[in-house]
């Protein structure tokens, strides 16, 4: 698919992804489940029942809970989204797969076993609890503008604040819950763990969004006099934005994998039209204006398939990879809705019509190039790091 795969043992999961993708996931495609909030919590035990039978739910963890390289896992991951309902199914969406690679990196022994088992496993669904209402002035693509709140009192924290867009709080077991915890002047945020459902966190709407892929959709959140034990602290107290950089790259990738290969299906499937279906006399494929559609969409493919493996590679060298992945992210995005875009001008009357699911994915890549930071604000955090750059430059020159 566009790239080689980097590993033997990345081919063989890989393989066996993508079959059980298209042969067992494709067809639950129209199953009614599917709601515009998301595949119901019935359909996502179905579905990850059988990932379960096939030995494939979670795939790119291994049995010994050591996770596949990045580049492996973009080979697996890209596979997973040949269906929006893939990554549900084998346990690779988000926010589960980046919640999962957080705890992994910093959760306690005994943290692990209450919170991290079960979303492996796949029978538990996480929610990642940042971002919160712009009308009160809090966070979105920038958390020094944190509101929620946690103060320590008697040994544990009490959390207040309210929260918004949280994909998956409605049936989620597992809750990253971030709260500004600074005494002084200096901003400082703390992570912390809870169990879902729990009467402190309230949701207060599920929101009607242009995507429909999430399980649980994207909530409205209130929390009041959340009471959290220091054991529930995840990693140490005041490191949460250091903490939000272990998790961030990394899953703003991931999202980019999975993206790309719900664009491959969605291709896929105007490819097959465009060949099929005749105007004016000929298949819509040999009018020029349509094959260079599909030209084009054969190039930005390509092109986003390598800048996932290079920023891949550059995880795997051990950076952070701030500013690859937001490179990656603004590309690979940007590129996938103009192949989506592309796909729906092709099918004309049929492109915009669910009976294929190529109306989904361009909705659902459209939400992308907002999600895990809009492009232009990863375009100003990269213009901000040439202006800093070329004025080291100049005073070194």
């Amino acid at each position: 698919m566009y790239t080689p795969y980097p590993s033997d043992r990345s081919r063989e999961i890989g393989e066996r992804v993508e079959a059980f993708v298209r042969n067992v996931v494709v067809p639950y495609e129209n199953d009614p489940r599917c709601t515009s909030h998301g595949p119901a919590q019935a359909l996502v035990q179905e579905l990850r029942s059988r990932a379960r039978e096939a030995g494939i739910m979670t795939p790119h963890i291994l049995d010994d809970g050591t996770h596949l390289t990045q580049r492996e896992t973009a080979a697996v991951l890209k596979r997973s989204g040949l269906s929006p309902l893939g990554p549900i199914a084998v346990n690779t969406m988000a926010p589960d797969e980046g919640n999962m690679f957080l705890l992994g990196k910093v959760a306690t022994p005994e943290q692990k076993a209450k919170y991290l088992n079960r979303l492996v496993s796949g029978h538990a669904r996480s929610a990642f609890f940042m971002t919160e209402p712009a009308t009160e002035g809090g966070a979105g693509s920038d958390p020094s503008m944190l509101q929620t709140t946690a103060v320590r009192q008697d040994g544990h924290w009490v959390v207040n604040g309210r929260k918004m867009f949280i994909t998956g709080a409605d049936g989620a077991e597992v809750g990253i819950v971030m709260a500004r915890s600074n005494t002084g002047e200096k901003i400082q945020a703390t992570m912390f763990l809870v169990a879902l459902p729990h009467p402190a966190i309230r949701i207060e709407r599920v929101l009607d969004t242009i995507d429909s892929s999430m399980p649980g959709g994207h909530a409205q959140i209130a929390i009041d006099n959340l009471i959290v034990p220091d054991e529930d602290v995840l990693g140490q107290a005041h490191e949460g934005f250091r903490y939000a950089q272990v998790r961030l790259a990394p899953a703003r990738l991931s999202h980019c994998m999975r993206w790309f290969g719900a664009a491959v299906r969605a291709n896929e499937i105007a490819t097959a039209y465009a060949v099929k279906r005749q105007a004016f006399g000929k298949a819509l494929i040999d009018h020029e204006g349509v094959g260079f559609m599909l030209a084009d969409n054969q190039i930005d493919l390509q092109q986003a398939a390598l800048m996932i493996d290079w920023c891949a590679d550059v995880l795997d060298a051990g950076s952070q990879a701030t500013t690859e992945s937001s490179m990656a992210k603004v590309a690979v995005s940007d590129a996938l809705f103009r192949v989506a875009d592309r796909c729906v001008q092709i099918m004309g009357g049929t492109g915009v019509s669910r009976d294929t699911v190529v109306e989904q994915v361009f909705r659902e890549v459209r939400a992308f190039r907002v999600y895990d930071g809009p492009t232009e604000v990863h375009k100003w955090s990269l213009a901000k790091k040439i202006k800093r750059d070329a004025m080291q430059g100049a005073t070194h020159g």
